[in-house]
């Protein structure tokens, strides 16, 4: 997309100081697009786990325009890096990005139960990520999930598991994610 262009130039310097391996930066775009189907067109808060290199939070972020986004990881380098990535991207204002475990994040007062949405992106194996995401979310709050292609789904989210962690599957299906309600 012709609008990318900008986006697009600052995924390409996170690449060139080692923060994303993607092969292909417009295929990771496109990717990272995926989860807008799957996060509600009201979301005003959204939390990225692990964000590393920005995928799909900087993406989601220039997106998502009335949004606030909370961009996370423990590696104080890449968060840096986002830093002057969101400053680039002219999205600051509404982009914070938070150094530290998210097990640790989830204790505060002020990020616990108060994101709409939590996305993640290759962070961890898929029921840890899933508690990992719980503690952020609100009453009536969505996780959304990148799925690798061909996966069981039974075997990956244990129906019994998920509950337990007060979370239930979307009933709607989507391309390449997989998104979460909050019971």
């Amino acid at each position: 997309m012709t609008e990318d262009t900008e986006l697009l130039a600052v995924l390409e310097s996170l690449r060139e100081r080692g923060a994303l391996g993607e092969a292909s930066l417009p295929a990771a775009v496109a990717h990272a697009d995926l989860f807008l189907a799957a996060i509600p067109s009201d979301c005003a808060r959204l939390l990225d786990l692990g964000s590393g290199g920005g995928l799909p939070g900087l993406v989601l972020a220039s997106r998502l325009t009335t949004a606030f986004v909370v961009l996370t990881d423990r590696r104080e380098r890449r968060m840096d890096l986002l830093r002057l990535a969101s400053a680039r991207l002219r999205l600051d204002a509404r982009v914070s990005v938070l150094t530290g475990d998210v097990v640790n994040l989830a204790r505060d007062p002020g990020l616990r139960g108060s994101f709409d949405v939590v996305t993640a992106r290759a962070f961890g194996e898929p029921l840890w990520t899933l508690s990992c995401a719980v503690p952020f979310l609100a009453p009536g709050g969505v996780v959304v999930i990148s799925e690798p292609p061909l996966v069981d789904q039974a075997t990956r989210w244990p129906a019994d598991e998920v509950a337990r962690l007060g979370l239930k599957p979307s009933t709607q299906q989507f391309a390449q994610v997989k998104r979460f309600e909050r019971l």
